[in-house]
C-alpha cells in the first residue's frame, strides 16, 4: 500500500513540474490506476455492503410486473379494513370492566374479598365505592372477627360516639358559618370562596358515613375506638383475680394483634392499665348489666349439684362487680349419691370454688335460693347475681384458664 501511495504522489508532483505538453499514453493509465486504488481502498467495502442490502430489500419488496395497480389497491384496502376491524375488536375488549359483570357475579366477588380488598376496591370508582360500603358486606367481617368480644354495651358506646361526632360537626359548622359571615364584612366574597378544584377534591376525598358498619369496623381495627368488654384473669393473671372476669375498656393494637385494657378504679385505687392482652382472654359481657349493678338471677330454682355457674363478687361496696367461676355442691347432710340426693329441693344452695384449697375461706359460700340478693360482709366480700352456664364453650374457656397451682 505504501508503494501505491508513493507512486501516486510521485506522479502528481512529477506531472505538475513538467511543462504543459501533451502527455504520453502511459500517463493517463497511471492516473486511472491511482483513482482505482483509492476507490477500492476506501469505498469498496461500504459500497459492497450497501449494494447487498439494497438488493435484498428489492427482492423482499418486489412486486410482480403482471399485477395491476387496481388489484394492488384492492389488496391494500382489504388489509386496511381487516386491521381496522381487528383494532375495533381490541378496543371493545379493552373497554370491558368489572362493572360489566352480572349483578349476582359482582356481588359474589365482593363477598369473597377480605376487608383490605374491599377498602381497595372502594377507591376505584363511585359505583364500586357505594357497593363496597354496603352494611351487609361488612356485617359478616364484623361478626367473624369482633363478634365474640362486642356486645350491647359496646354497641351503645359506638352510638354515643356517633352522636357526639355529629353534634361536634354541627357545632363546628355553625362556628365556621359565623366566621364566614364575619370575614365577608372585611373581605370580598371572591377572596373567601374556595376554588372549584378544591370542591371537587373534597368530594372525592369525602369521609365514610359515620353510622356505617364499615366505619365501625375500621375504628375498631385501627384502635381509635375504645369499647367495653370483659377480661379473664385480669392484670396478667394476678393471683387475686384467678378464674375471674372483669369489665374494662379495650383498644386494639393492630401491629401486635393484642389489646390494651383500662380497668376502672377500685375504691381508692387508680385506674389499672394492662398491655398485650390476647384475644383468648377477652369476651363480650354475657349479661347486659353494669359492673356496679346487681344482676337479677333467673336460674336459682334450676340449680342442682354439678351445675357450672358464674357469680358476681366485689371486695366492698366501692368496688365494681367481677364474675367468678364456680360449681354447685352438695349440702353437708348429703353424701353425694345421685339416687338419694335432694339438694335441689333445699332453699340453701352451696357454691364451691375449687381453685382454692380446702379450708380456705374462699372455698365455699351458701346462698338462699328464694331470697338471694346480695350477701356478704366487709371481711369476705359481697356475692351478687348468679348465671348458670349452659354452654360447653363457656365452661371449656374457664377450664383452660385454670391455675397451675391451687390457691390459698
Amino acid at each position: 500500500m505504501l508503494l501505491y501511495f508513493f507512486i501516486t504522489c510521485f506522479s502528481f508532483f512529477f506531472f505538475k513540474s513538467l511543462p504543459l505538453e501533451p502527455l504520453p499514453s502511459w500517463a493517463s493509465e497511471v492516473r486511472l490506476l491511482s483513482l482505482w486504488f483509492w476507490k477500492e481502498l476506501f469505498l469498496f467495502p461500504y459500497f459492497g455492503s450497501f449494494r447487498n442490502t439494497l438488493f435484498k430489500a428489492c427482492i423482499s419488496t418486489r412486486i410482480p410486473s403482471k399485477m395491476s395497480m387496481k388489484k394492488m389497491a384492492l389488496i391494500c384496502n382489504g388489509k386496511l379494513e381487516q386491521q381496522q376491524h381487528q383494532q375495533a375488536e381490541d378496543d371493545e375488549i379493552s373497554e370491558v370492566s368489572v362493572l360489566d359483570l352480572p349483578e349476582l357475579a359482582l356481588e359474589c366477588i365482593l363477598e369473597k374479598l377480605p376487608p383490605k380488598g374491599l377498602c381497595s376496591m372502594a377507591g376505584v370508582c363511585t359505583s364500586l365505592r357505594q357497593r363496597c360500603l354496603s352494611d351487609h358486606l361488612w356485617e359478616r367481617h364484623m361478626k367473624q372477627k369482633w363478634g365474640k368480644i362486642i356486645g350491647p354495651a359496646a354497641y351503645r358506646e359506638w352510638q354515643f360516639h356517633i352522636a357526639s361526632r355529629n353534634d361536634f360537626g354541627t357545632c363546628k359548622q355553625g362556628k365556621q358559618k359565623g366566621l364566614m359571615r364575619l370575614l365577608s364584612i372585611v373581605w370580598p366574597p371572591s377572596w373567601i370562596r374556595p376554588k372549584d378544584d378544591c370542591n371537587i377534591f373534597i368530594k372525592q376525598r369525602s369521609s365514610l358515613p359515620v353510622d356505617s358498619i364499615m366505619s365501625w369496623y375500621l375504628a375498631l381495627e385501627t384502635g381509635r375506638f375504645w369499647f367495653p368488654a370483659q377480661v379473664y384473669n385480669r392484670e396478667n393473671g394476678h393471683v387475686g383475680f384467678m378464674l375471674s372476669c372483669y369489665d374494662a375498656d379495650l383498644s386494639y393494637d393492630p401491629r401486635k394483634d393484642t389489646f390494651q385494657a383500662r380497668y376502672p378504679p377500685h375504691g381508692r385505687r387508680a385506674t389499672a392499665i394492662e398491655n398485650g392482652v390476647p384475644w383468648e382472654r377477652l369476651r363480650a359481657p354475657p349479661a347486659d348489666t353494669s359492673p356496679h349493678d346487681l344482676h337479677i338471677s333467673d336460674c336459682l330454682n334450676e340449680l342442682r349439684p354439678g351445675d357450672h355457674i358464674e357469680i358476681q363478687w366485689r371486695r366492698n361496696k366501692e368496688f365494681p362487680y367481677g364474675w367468678w367461676y364456680g360449681v354447685v355442691g352438695h349440702l353437708e347432710s348429703c353424701d353425694g349419691n345421685e339416687n338419694y340426693c335432694r339438694c335441689h329441693n333445699s332453699d340453701t344452695v352451696v357454691l364451691e370454688f375449687h381453685q382454692y384449697t380446702r379450708g380456705s375461706r374462699w372455698r365455699y359460700t351458701m346462698i338462699n335460693r328464694k331470697e338471694h340478693r346480695e350477701e356478704g360482709n366487709e371481711a369476705d366480700g359481697f356475692y351478687g347475681g348468679i348465671r348458670k352456664l349452659n354452654s360447653k364453650e363457656e365452661i371449656s374457656r374457664w377450664k383452660q384458664l385454670w391455675p397451675t397451682e391451687v390457691l390459698e
